[in-house]
């Protein structure tokens, strides 16, 4: 059972997550606040595993409240503003509800929370094991020229690298989507996963992006096509190398 707690100033906002957490069994609802200052006081003497929060508050907003909290804690921001939606990433939330937000999509985001926080829980579990810190709980080695292995869901996976198709960042964690269309998530960080990975294969092209250069089927500005579906944003700082990577490998004729 995850331990959550709900703040927002709107109380059909708070009615709306109360409704919504009761039909949630993975959820359990501790408190609801209608500030964020009464919210910090609380979490002070009460431990928490995820927060819901609106981000447009009187005194203290979402994201300052975010800021100052003293003990790392899923966060599910929920807002009637899609603009913040970069900065609540920034603070690695788990996910972001935009308002009016549907069951369907409260038990998206839900889903997603109880796979980070069943990383959390093995990660910790390992730790007091070990009777040592684990500064990063999920492992990617480059053990051979053809495979990486991630721990993930109870086991260590062997994953073959050319079945990458590109690597996804979510704060503290990354998901890998592979070739076949499956997705694993592990308690990893981007930069140490982008390292683990051959780098004239695979390139970053934005903050939260690693993509295999073999899967990349075409590009426009500011985004580069993925297999059939995907579309990825490539960023302001990886603009340039990318461009000349597709200068050097393929000739333009039109």
């Amino acid at each position: 059972m995850i331990k959550c707690i709900a703040i927002d100033d709107e109380p059909l906002a708070l009615r709306q997550i109360r409704n919504y957490v009761g039909r949630t069994p993975e959820l359990e609802l501790a408190a609801t606040f209608s500030d964020a200052l009464a919210a910090r006081e609380y979490l002070r003497a009460e431990e928490v595993d995820l927060i819901f929060v609106d981000i447009n508050m009187p005194d203290l907003n979402g994201l300052d409240f975010v800021r100052t909290l003293e003990r790392k804690t899923l966060v599910v921001f929920t807002t009637a503003y899609s603009e913040h939606a970069v900065e609540g990433f920034r603070l690695d939330a788990a996910d972001y509800l935009l308002k009016p937000f549907s069951f369907g999509e409260f038990r998206r985001a839900v889903a997603k929370v109880c796979s980070l926080h069943e990383l959390i829980r093995l990660a910790r579990r390992s730790e007091e094991a070990s009777g040592e810190a684990v500064p990063e709980p999920a492992e990617a080695t480059a053990e051979s020229p053809e495979y990486i292995s991630v721990k993930a869901d109870y086991k260590v996976s062997l994953i073959r690298i050319a079945d990458i198709v590109y690597v996804e960042s979510e704060g503290e964690y990354v998901r890998l989507h592979l070739a076949d269309g499956s997705t694993l998530m592990t308690l990893f960080r981007l930069k140490n996963m982008e390292s683990a990975l051959p780098s004239e294969s695979f390139m970053r092209v934005h903050r939260s992006f690693v993509v295999n250069l073999k899967y990349i089927t075409g590009y426009a500005k500011g985004r580069v096509y993925i297999g059939e579906n995907d579309c990825l944003p490539i960023g302001d700082n990886y603009r340039q190398v990318f461009q000349h990577y597709v200068d050097s490998h393929f000739p333009s004729i039109g």
